[in-house]
């Protein structure tokens, strides 16, 4: 019974962290984005934005989860490495993102809250899964 206990609590404290690290990938998303991300995704329905944030969340997923395996149970380094590698994979995502916004016609932004679909969304997308893809390979 104390093992389940303790693994509860371990799992517990991961949940926090990854759903922590979601919640900025969040507010970065949101800041990237002209006007209020959740009204654009749950009010207006904007499937661009809904595309960027959820590939943003499933980058840092994908992060989380490889630092968790990585940890070869140790729970203390596992968890301050999810941390890290997490915070490290938000950074370079926004990094990635500002150098496609640099590198193509128009402002990613501003696609992000037009009604159209539009495929840059995609790219970038593509570019969130990606770097979280090969940050995890790094940690292993």
């Amino acid at each position: 019974m104390q093992t389940l206990f303790t693994d509860l609590l371990v799992t517990l404290a991961y949940g926090v962290v990854g759903v922590a690290l979601m919640a900025v990938g969040y507010v970065l998303v949101d800041v990237a984005t002209p006007g209020k991300l959740h009204e654009l995704i749950w009010v207006e329905r904007n499937r661009n934005a809904a595309l960027l944030l959820a590939s943003n969340l499933a980058g840092v997923g994908i992060i989380v989860v490889a630092a968790i395996a990585a940890s070869a149970d140790d729970f203390a380094l596992g968890l301050v490495g999810a941390a890290a590698y997490g915070i490290l994979g938000l950074v370079i995502m926004a990094a990635s993102f500002l150098l496609l916004d640099m590198a193509t016609p128009g402002r990613l932004g501003e696609i992000l809250v037009d009604p159209e679909p539009h495929p840059a969304v995609w790219v970038s997308a593509v570019v969130h899964l990606a770097t979280g893809a090969i940050i995890a390979a790094a940690i292993s």
